[in-house]
């Protein structure tokens, strides 16, 4: 990591793109990662996915938020799973290539917590 990136918040960074070859992050360093989220973003029990659920009243609202999910995606070229319905939203990130979580999905995750605000 370079100076200039220990002094950016994760929402100031891009994602970079992920062909594998580099390790899932552990336990220890994802959940460090996690600390710099909202608190509304949660592991799963082997910290191999980063998930956070939404709650709205109706359909609209949730529709807009996966659109900008999707947008979100797009613009950075990391994908979440989403799911929407009437009056939710659930995303999880994970990083298929190294099967688990990368920096990428921290990043990604801070950047839809700047957005939601």
């Amino acid at each position: 990591m370079t100076t200039s990136e220990q002094t950016c918040t994760l929402s100031d960074r891009t994602c970079a793109p992920c062909s594998g070859g580099i390790p899932a992050l552990n336990r220890d360093a994802a959940s460090a990662h996690l600390a710099q989220l909202t608190s509304d973003w949660s592991l799963d029990a082997d910290a191999k996915t980063l998930s956070r659920h939404f709650k709205f009243k109706g359909f609209a609202k949730a529709t807009y938020l996966a659109n900008l999910c999707a947008w979100l995606a797009d613009q950075q070229g990391h994908h979440p799973d989403i799911r929407f319905g009437w009056g939710y939203v659930d995303v999880q990130l994970t990083t298929h290539e190294i099967d688990g979580l990368s920096e990428n999905d921290f990043i990604w995750a801070a950047k839809l917590d700047q957005l939601v605000v």
